[in-house]
């Protein structure tokens, strides 16, 4: 069983439990950006759309961040960080977050360019970057090697996770299109991207977030799916030996395997004459009983000189 069962479930019943907090986190950062973009373009044309673009560009870095913030937060089960305790604490990895997404975009989208297949294998292996800027504290460049370190050993389960997530964002924005399609074109693209933005943003970064948090477990061995061996592929505590053979701790297996056969030879490489163990008629080591005219204990003579 994969890791990742039931994830999309888990991340409906987060949305659901505690989507008034997520979607006023998107909503009022979706509003914020369209806002100011479309008032730079009012006022300042091309020029001011390019700069509402980089406007527009802070603000997602900032939702990922602050969704990701939210789901830790929640975790508990509680609400600790209302939305300017949240959008404070994501602050500071906004920056980061945007290095290691511009750098992960250039680098998808060459690999799209390329055979397609490359950028969806990057896709799937750098798609835990910011979970690992804003919850591992990543710098941007580690952050790719972490993301591909987590993903390692799953990534047929994550890349179908989000192929299921895509499904779903295609039915919603086709379910969006036909209701917002009664509205006049000049507000309509603006509404519809504030609309979807809000419903489906914190959905995916859920669903994100709660694979980096079930990767990471697996990988440290606090969740081990049956038929995935323990962590470390170390045997199971509990003593030696333990079924299945294992050998005692340090690596070092006795010859002729663990535990030694009953008449194996005692430890230390001696072995007596006439074979382990020796026949019970044998005579005991050094010539005993000596001779019969042997003097008595005791009675030797003393070394001369």
């Amino acid at each position: 069983m994969s890791p990742l069962t039931g994830v999309l479930r888990e991340a409906w019943a987060t949305y659901r439990a505690y989507a008034g907090h997520f979607l006023l986190i998107a909503f009022v950062l979706y509003l914020i950006a369209a806002i100011i973009g479309a008032l730079l373009t009012f006022a300042a044309g091309n020029v001011g759309a390019g700069v509402g673009s980089v406007v527009n560009l802070f603000f997602m870095f900032l939702l990922q961040a602050a969704l990701v913030k939210a789901v830790q937060d929640v975790r508990d089960g509680r609400v600790d960080l209302d939305l300017r305790g949240t959008l404070s604490a994501a602050l500071p990895y906004v920056l980061p977050v945007a290095a290691a997404s511009i750098l992960a975009a250039i680098g998808i989208f060459i690999g799209f360019v390329l055979i397609i297949v490359p950028g969806l294998i990057l896709l799937t292996f750098w798609s835990l970057i910011v979970p690992c800027i804003v919850l591992g504290g990543s710098s941007p460049l580690e952050s790719f090697r972490q993301s591909w370190r987590t993903v390692r050993g799953f990534a047929w389960h994550v890349f179908g996770t989000y192929v299921l997530v895509f499904l779903i964002y295609i039915a919603v924005q086709v379910v969006l299109g036909l209701i917002f399609s009664v509205l006049p074109g000049s507000g309509r693209s603006f509404i519809a991207d504030v609309v979807s933005g809000t419903l489906f943003t914190p959905f995916i970064a859920i669903v994100v977030t709660l694979i980096y948090y079930r990767l990471t477990a697996a990988h440290a061995g606090q969740v081990s799916p049956p038929g995935y061996p323990p962590a470390g592929g170390y045997p199971p505590p509990g003593g030696y030996p333990s079924a299945g053979g294992y050998p005692p701790p340090g690596g070092y297996s006795p010859p002729g395997g663990y535990p030694p056969p009953a008449d194996s030879p005692p430890p230390g490489g001696y072995s007596p004459p006439g074979g382990y163990p020796p026949p019970a008629d044998s005579p005991p080591p050094g010539g005993y009983p000596p001779p019969a005219d042997s003097p008595p204990r005791g009675d030797y003579p003393p070394p001369t000189g």
